[in-house]
């Protein structure tokens, strides 16, 4: 079963998690970036006109992804980590879903936050799949959790 690490990390917290865990199950990586870099101003939640409370409000955004990953078709199971923006994942998780073909794959869901947790993050993003995708809700994984620490959780999922 090959075993792909897919994130999106604003502020480098999410990449962190995702680079220890890659490491801990033998995963390859890939970064999610968007095409327009997110600023602090955008990352501003407080603020009702910054770039991610626009994304967040209007469920249809799709912000541009840079990067395109070339051999998809090749992984099983896709661990993606984002951090939670307004109760769920970012908008451009929504765009990395719609960008491949994960039918009869299973999707491992793994975030960072700052207060919530994952909700119905996995029914969020359901639409965004094939209807034979396996959607994980997974756990945040905040701090810095250990190679043992995630290497245990994976094989918790018996996957």
């Amino acid at each position: 079963m090959k075993k792909l690490v897919a994130y999106f990390s604003a502020s480098g917290t999410t990449k962190q998690v995702a680079n220890t865990l890659a490491t801990a199950i033998g995963a390859d990586e890939f970064e999610i970036v968007p095409t327009q870099t997110y600023t602090t101003a955008d990352l501003n939640y407080m603020d009702k006109k910054s770039r991610t409370t626009i994304e967040m409000q209007n469920k249809n955004s799709r912000p541009e992804i840079k990067n395109q990953l070339k051999n998809m078709a090749e992984y099983d199971v896709v661990f993606l980590g984002f951090p939670i923006w307004w109760y769920t994942a970012p908008r451009i998780i929504n765009t990395f879903l719609e960008s491949y073909n994960f039918a009869n794959k299973t999707i491992v869901l793994f975030a960072t936050s700052g207060g919530s947790g994952l909700g119905n993050t996995a029914k969020d993003l359901k639409p965004s799949c094939d209807k034979t995708t396996n959607i994980i809700s997974g756990k945040i994984l905040n701090g810095r959790p250990s190679k043992a620490e995630l290497k245990s959780w994976v094989d918790c999922l018996k996957l």
